[in-house]
Order: structure tokens, then C-alpha cells, then sequence
């Protein structure tokens, strides 16, 4: 039995949602069973946003979740808020750029990818969400990569399509850069 319970988090702008969207889709164009559940603050961007996330192969009874088998973390609120809900032997994902106080748990693995800084350096930083989805996909290819191609295709509007080369590009990226952050003693 497969199932993958992913919470993702950060600041509205983001693309805390999108990245969701887009896992989401590529579950549904794998054929799973598909849970894509946000909640976010009432601001327009700045706000607090998050997103669940459910990919299974079985019925999804519920698409509340308490505790997740991956967090993806874009800011130190999220950090603080939801890395103690990974599960022991879960993954945990964050872009030091957002983060003051990296993860302390030792029963998880954890991971950085300094996405923020990489499309930065590309000169696209409206990429960064798609970047760290790739991260996300290295550690655990959950879906294929020809299902998150089809997905990021089916999420992004017709009148965005143009952005479909970069963000494969940023995927494939995000697969390269992830890495275990050095521990500081």
C-alpha cells in the first residue's frame, strides 16, 4: 500500500499552492488517489499559506491530516509550526533562505536546497517553487517526471503556458541542488 502525506508551507506569493497543484495533478495523471487541500491568511501575499497534500493508492478517507510524512518548509513560522508534526523517518525540506533556526529533530531526514538563492542566480525567481518540487521529487519520487511535466501542464493557465520550458528546467534543477545541510555542532 502507498501513501505519502505532504504538508507544504510558507508566505501567500510562494507558489506554497502551486507547488501543491502541480504534485497534485501529476498523482492524478499517475493514476492515484489525489487530496490537494490549502488553507491560507486572508492577505493577497505576505500571509501565511499552506497546503496539504495526499497521494495514495487507495481511497483517502479524509483529507485532514495531523501528522505528515514530508514537510516542504518556505519560512520559520512554518518551520516552527509544523516540524514537529513529521512523522519519525519522514522528510523534512526547507530553503535556508526563509529559515532563521534550522530543523533540530534527529529522527527525521532532513534536507535543504537553497532554491531562493539558485533562481536568484538564474535570473527567474518565479521559478523557486517549481525548483524545490524537483528537490522534493529527488528524495522522494513519488510520481514520475513525465507525470510533473503533464501535471505542471494541466495546472498553469493557457495564457502562462510559455512558462512550461523554465519551470521543467527549474525542476530538473531542484533535482541537482538538494543536499543534507552540514550540521553545526
Amino acid at each position: 500500500m502507498f501513501k505519502e502525506e505532504i504538508i507544504i508551507a510558507g508566505f501567500g506569493g510562494q507558489g506554497v499552492l502551486s507547488m501543491g497543484k502541480i504534485l497534485a495533478y501529476s498523482g492524478v495523471m499517475q493514476g492515484l488517489e489525489v487530496s490537494w487541500m490549502p488553507s491560507y491568511g486572508p492577505e493577497m501575499r505576505g500571509g501565511t499559506a499552506n497546503v496539504t497534500v495526499i497521494l495514495s493508492d487507495r481511497q483517502i478517507s479524509s483529507p485532514i491530516v495531523h501528522d505528515y510524512d514530508t514537510a516542504i518548509i518556505l519560512n520559520q513560522q512554518s518551520m516552527d509550526k509544523f516540524e514537529p508534526r513529521v512523522k519519525p523517518g519522514g522528510v523534512l525540506i526547507y530553503d535556508p533562505n526563509g529559515v532563521v533556526r534550522p530543523p533540530q529533530r534527529k529522527d527525521i531526514r532532513v534536507y535543504a536546497i537553497p532554491a531562493t538563492e539558485e533562481a536568484a542566480r538564474l535570473g527567474n525567481i518565479r521559478v523557486f517553487n517549481t525548483m524545490i518540487l524537483g528537490g522534493y521529487l529527488k528524495v522522494k519520487p513519488v510520481v514520475s517526471l513525465d507525470n510533473v511535466f503533464r501535471g505542471l501542464a494541466k495546472s498553469l493557465p493557457e495564457r502562462m503556458a510559455s512558462l512550461i520550458p523554465a519551470n521543467e528546467a527549474a525542476i530538473q534543477k531542484g533535482m541537482e541542488i538538494i543536499r543534507v545541510p552540514e550540521m553545526v555542532a
